[in-house]
């Protein structure tokens, strides 16, 4: 086992620490002592420490733990992020859940199991490094904010969604987004995320068509160290890191049926169980669905909002071309008309990858249809020539998404492949 962190341990037995160091040294990078809690805040302000184990009493004759609450509360004001464990030779059931209430993470009585000691000690800095974790996204997410902010457009639709978003994201209400591949739900909702109490939390998003059947459970609520083979430490789930924040679970219909359950187990009560915490015993359930679809937001294909379409390639011509570098100023007449009539069956996905073809193809200062690169629509009666099978299966995809207005569970019945797999292609694609 590699040795990591950092521990401090507070007691007044000297043979005590000597003999808690020469245990504890295998396991942690750094292991301090002091003898006295007196050094406590010069010590926090002149160490990184990441866990304590702390003594509840310090005063001859006085066995009733409250010193250790105190100084517990004092490590908690000058560095919340430190994980606490107390100890103590009396063991006492009350005080104990007086000590977890105020924020240790465990209780250990001495004399104590080494093991035991041990295991609760790792545990402790497992979840410091999960939250210095968690913190870190945070960062992370602060400098996402600065990114293209939505873009609503001129369309009525789009006006309307508006007015729904600007009501709910006041609220923690549960909100189903629909809408066709591209369309920019993942967008949408965070823009719901940003405009919401929780602006200032992580945003977490689960690509559900992405996650095994196997790891559903421990990539959305986690594990607990040794909960199957490959668990070699504690794992915080996509709901535990998203608490206090957003959960967007993207494509969440093509869960099956015994793994929407589970889903809607951790929904309804707003609980979840790690993998290992306890034993656990093509349709989408209609009691999921009412969980999750307390508001329900349709976003429109681009083209019912057509409005939109220049406006948004606008947009991306002006991302791209100071991305690449290019002195482009605009589309031509031609182009913008070809953009007009196109069916766009990707959506804004679609347009937004044309557009960026489309600049990195140009060599002019205007985009033409030339360099847009749009397929034609095919005939009905004259098949289309495909040079490679790559090529066949992405025009047969995309055609079917065209006649089908991007309804992916009809798309997948009608290409024989299921849902899972068509929704994989078209992000293979870019379709």
């Amino acid at each position: 086992m590699a040795k990591e962190g950092t521990l401090l341990i507070v007691d007044d037995n000297r043979s005590i620490l000597a003999a808690l160091r020469l245990l504890l040294e295998k396991y942690f990078a750094r292991v301090l002592t002091l003898p006295t809690p007196n050094r406590l805040a010069t010590t926090l302000r002149e160490e990184q420490i990441d866990v304590i184990l702390l003594d509840m009493n310090f005063t001859a004759g006085i066995n009733t733990g409250n010193e250790g609450i105190y100084w517990l509360s004092e490590i908690h004001a000058r560095r919340p992020d430190i994980k606490v464990v107390l100890f103590t030779a009396y063991a006492d059931i009350d005080l104990a859940v007086r000590a977890m209430r105020d924020g240790a993470v465990d209780f250990v009585v001495k004399p104590w199991d080494n093991d035991r000691l041990v295991a609760s000690l790792r545990n402790a800095y497992n979840l410091a490094r999960s939250a210095r974790e968690v913190k870190q996204l945070k960062e992370i997410k602060r400098e996402l904010a600065s990114e293209q902010p939505m873009f609503w457009g001129e369309s009525p639709a789009m006006a309307r969604i508006r007015e729904i978003v600007e009501k709910v994201a006041a609220t923690d209400a549960n909100i189903l987004i629909t809408g066709e591949n591209g369309t920019g739900k993942e967008m949408l909702a965070r823009e719901i995320h940003n405009r919401s109490a929780r602006s200032g939390e992580l945003m977490v998003s689960v690509d559900m068509g992405a996650v095994p059947e196997t790891l559903f459970e421990s990539e959305l609520f986690g594990h607990v160290k040794g909960a199957f083979t490959d668990a070699r430490a504690d794992r915080a789930g996509k709901f535990e890191v998203a608490d206090h924040g957003t959960l967007f679970l993207d494509e969440i219909g093509n869960l099956p049926p015994h793994l929407q359950s589970k889903l809607l187990t951790a929904i309804q009560g707003g609980r979840i169980f790690r993998v290992g915490m306890v034993a656990r015993g093509g349709e989408f359930r209609e009691d999921l669905l009412y969980r999750i679809n307390t508001i329900h937001i349709d976003l429109p294909p681009l083209r019912q909002r057509r409005e939109d379409i220049l406006p948004l390639a606008e947009m991306f011509l002006k991302r791209y071309a100071t991305k690449y570098n290019k002195p482009i100023e605009g589309f031509d007449q031609a182009a913008v008309r070809e953009m007009d009539e196109y069916p766009w069956a990707g959506n804004i996905r679609e347009l937004q990858h044309t557009v960026e073809k489309a600049v990195i193809m140009s060599d002019g200062r205007r985009i033409t249809p030339a360099t847009l690169l749009l397929r034609p629509a095919p005939a009905a009666v004259q098949a289309p020539a495909f040079s490679t099978l790559e090529e066949m299966e992405r025009g047969m995809i995309g055609q079917a998404m065209a006649r089908y207005a991007g309804n992916l569970t009809e798309v997948a019945r009608q290409l024989g492949i299921t849902r899972q797999t068509l929704y994989n292609k078209i992000k293979r694609y870019g379709l």
